[in-house]
């Protein structure tokens, strides 16, 4: 390390300026070397930087000045800089891809919920009214029973495969996928718009949430499709296991004191996240194991019934029939469209859907607000004022209500001393 002395340096004192985290303040000066240095001895000399420490001017205002000679920080070739962004823009390309693909799967499983839900309850009404018509003729119509037995079997085995699919469910997880691959879409623009400041943590970062979007909503039907009756309901997770800190760059733009973050900003997004966890996502889960439980029943109970009934249908005008048969095969038939009604009707797998992905989004705000206050250095957090906004509108409140979030921040604070939820967007 090198020293240039410069006398007699006139600057103004800043021993009498406040501030609350001490800072070291450069002052940059060009240096002229001489002209019959050899072509590398003038390279290695062009890549050092005279900088002036002026803490040590704070004395004074005629000062005998210091410069060290502190050696260029080397940057990105121009080169790696391009192929980062090549890189970079072909993931945007693929996430676009994603958008129309989950948009167009989304709409047709949509239709398939609606195709076959009038199709069954078409298909069981239809031989319920055939078996209705065999019983009140004095004489047997072989046709119309084969025809009732054939439209409650064809419904009995399209509610299996409906019941296994929940084209319901189907449906709102491509519009989920559809919306989430457009936030991410959008981050990934705002990347390439500040391309001087792109790392290859970027890079990889963008590329974990495109793997974890994939495994959260995958696009295939058979095989590869999220189990519809899970044994244990968790919430959807769509972001990267292992979290990935952004370049502050892109994040801490005009940082401010602090960078946003205080101890009672520290304070209340503890108390959110306790509440997140112990109240909102607990009572999602339990509305989703509700629904599930309920999804399940009439899931099973539909095809039997229609099973049940077709075989009914086959006793009608027997000896051994009696007069229960065609009872049981009408009434049969028309239980079916009422369970298929409820179940697809009411599209209970979407609404179990929804259930899950708001806990989800309850677990994302958590993992995010972890990832901040566990970094020690607040100047490599995201800006505090920032991201407060953000979860304030995430969950439907202004960012003045978050406050209120302080007092359960205690490790001993309890479900019950929680009267509100923190989310009132859902």
């Amino acid at each position: 390390m090198a020293s240039l002395r410069v006398p007699n340096l006139h600057l103004p004192a800043i021993g009498s300026t406040k501030t609350t985290h001490r800072r070291l303040n450069y002052c940059r000066a060009a240096i002229n070397f001489p002209s019959n240095l050899s072509p590398k001895g003038a390279a290695a000399f062009q890549n050092l930087v005279p900088v002036i420490k002026l803490d040590e001017l704070a004395q004074n205002r005629q000062y005998t000045v210091i410069t060290e000679i502190v050696k260029r920080k080397p940057l990105g070739s121009p080169k790696e800089s391009r192929l980062l962004v090549a890189k970079l823009q072909t993931i945007a390309e693929a996430v676009a891809d994603r958008v129309e693909m989950h948009d167009i799967i989304g709409r047709q499983r949509n239709n398939w919920n609606h195709l076959f839900l009038h199709s069954i309850n078409s298909f069981a009404l239809s031989a319920s009214l055939m078996t209705g018509i065999s019983a009140s003729l004095p004489s047997d119509l072989l046709a119309l029973k084969l025809s009732s037995m054939l439209l409650l079997s064809a419904a009995g085995g399209m509610m299996l495969i409906v019941n296994k699919i929940q084209p319901s469910q189907l449906a709102e997880e491509q519009r989920n996928a559809t919306r989430l691959w457009k936030q991410l879409g959008r981050e990934i623009d705002q990347m390439l718009s500040k391309k001087s400041n792109l790392s290859k943590q970027d890079l990889n970062l963008a590329m974990d949430k495109v793997l974890a979007l994939d495994k959260a909503y995958p696009l295939p039907l058979l095989p590869g499709m999220l189990e519809k009756f899970p044994e244990h309901v968790e919430p959807t997770c769509w972001w990267p296991k292992k979290q990935i800190k952004q370049n502050p760059t892109l994040v801490n733009q005009d940082k401010c004191e602090g960078n946003g973050w205080s101890q009672e900003l520290d304070e209340a997004m503890t108390g959110l996240k306790s509440v997140l966890k112990m109240k909102d996502e607990s009572y999602y889960v339990e509305l989703g194991k509700l629904v599930l439980g309920i999804n399940k029943g009439l899931a099973l109970s539909g095809p039997a019934i229609a099973g049940l009934a077709a075989i009914a249908t086959g006793f009608v005008d027997a000896p051994i029939g009696g007069s229960w048969a065609p009872v049981a095969s009408i009434v049969g038939g028309a239980l079916v469209a009422v369970l298929n009604t409820f179940e697809h009707g009411a599209q209970l797998g979407m609404i179990f859907e929804i259930f899950r992905n708001c806990p989800g989004l309850y677990q994302k705000i958590q993992v995010e607000i972890d990832s901040n206050l566990s970094e020690p250095e607040v100047e490599l957090r995201e800006n505090g004022e920032v991201f407060a906004t953000r979860v304030a509108l995430q969950l439907g409140r202004s960012v003045s209500e978050l406050k209120d979030f302080a007092v359960f921040a205690s490790p001993s604070c309890k479900v019950e001393d929680m009267k509100e939820f923190a989310s009132k967007l859902f």
